[in-house]
């Protein structure tokens, strides 16, 4: 049995025929194009530094959400499989790390993400200890709660990580048991309370503001639920950060539509209000079946102000180190090819006028 203690001899101990974690790991197509591992280039250039990683392994995430591009049970093989509906090209964890090194001035947030494998943790804490000895780049990790426990996460404090993200997704518990445990393959799903141990534990040891919850809109949710976890998040000095459903076909939700657009911009800019303007509860108000129908009128002036202002429709990520966008993630929610749903940049005048058009603020109000 492998134990925390042994994760530099993981490598030599597993035999694997396979291009497998540490030694291997994929990237996000944005950070391969960015670090000159693929040809290519942004529909707009702009100041790219957060590079993201994902562990590989030859039999895969051993999770099966329904809609993960990753699922166990998707059809095809899994080095086939795409996440978030992007390509991750595989690379030598080396190669990467010594790229990495030579730009180190150009990078903002390094972001290591887990699946589930009974390998992860070791993998994961060898990748920070081998990243932090060469680049002090800041860095995240988006964790994979049932490969861990509080002392795992020391283990990773102590190895250089700054920031824990948690994919909780799904922001209620009946809907976590929906789309997140019910494996028809069988198999364990996931437990909603171990989640959120890790998010308080992960609170505790890295601090204030020092930990992330990701949230999907499209899931199946109100925007009452979403709302209520944004401010529970809030009050709790962790971020909520945001992404919008983008089904994987043949996945078990490959059949539901994307949120339609006015209600992704509206949810955007309700996070924004609660994070940067003290919006509570009782500013919002909400229909029979949970939609957001209204924001208080008193405060208007300052939705108008946000709206035009355009940060809350940029990318959620981790900052960098003197607290600007950090990991900005372009395609996180939509497709190289589609509108943006977030934007990686600030947005230009004309696109604040698409999106206040898109926001259809005056029904709010």
């Amino acid at each position: 049995m492998i134990t925390e203690g042994a994760i530099t001899l993981r490598s030599r101990r597993r035999k694997s025929a396979g291009q497998e974690s540490p030694e291997w790991v994929r990237i996000s197509m944005a950070s391969a194009i960015a670090l000159g591992f693929r040809s290519g280039r942004f529909s707009r250039e702009f100041d790219f530094g957060g590079i993201n990683l994902l562990l590989n392994y030859d039999d895969g995430c051993r999770s099966d959400c329904g809609y993960c591009g990753l699922a166990r049970t998707r059809p095809g093989n899994y080095e086939d499989k795409s996440f978030i509906r992007v390509e991750w090209p595989l690379v030598r964890t080396g190669d990467l790390v010594a790229r990495m090194a030579k730009v180190e001035e150009k990078l903002t947030r390094l972001c290591i993400s887990m699946v589930t494998s009974p390998y992860a943790f070791d993998d994961t804490l060898e990748i920070t200890s081998m990243i932090n000895g060469a680049v002090a780049t800041p860095l995240s990790i988006l964790v994979a709660p049932p490969t861990l426990n509080r002392r795992r996460l020391e283990r990773f404090r102590e190895a250089g990580a700054d920031m824990i993200g948690i994919g909780l997704d799904a922001v209620t518990e009946e809907l976590f048991r929906s789309v997140r445990t019910d494996v028809p393959a069988g198999g364990a799903g996931l437990s909603w309370d171990k989640y959120w141990s890790i998010v308080e534990d992960a609170r505790e040891l890295f601090g204030p503001w020092k930990v992330n919850c990701h949230t999907v809109v499209g899931l199946g949710e109100t925007d009452q639920d979403l709302v209520g976890i944004f401010l529970s998040l809030v009050d709790r000095e962790i971020f909520p950060y945001l992404f919008c459903f983008n089904p994987e076909p043949e996945s078990r939700m490959g059949g539901v539509p994307k949120t339609g657009i006015t209600r992704w911009r509206r949810i955007q800019l309700a996070k924004h209000l609660i994070e940067t303007e003290g919006f509570t509860a009782g500013d919002f108000s909400f229909d029979g079946e949970g939609n957001l129908s209204g924001i208080r009128n008193t405060r208007l002036e300052t939705v108008e102000a946000v709206a035009s202002e355009g940060s809350a429709f940029m990318t959620n990520g981790c900052p960098g180190e003197r607290g600007e966008p950090g990991c900005t993630r372009p395609y996180g929610s939509y497709r190289p090819t589609e509108e943006f749903r977030d934007f990686p940049f600030e947005p230009t005048e004309a696109e604040i006028s698409e999106i206040k058009r898109e926001l259809q603020i005056e029904s709010l109000f």
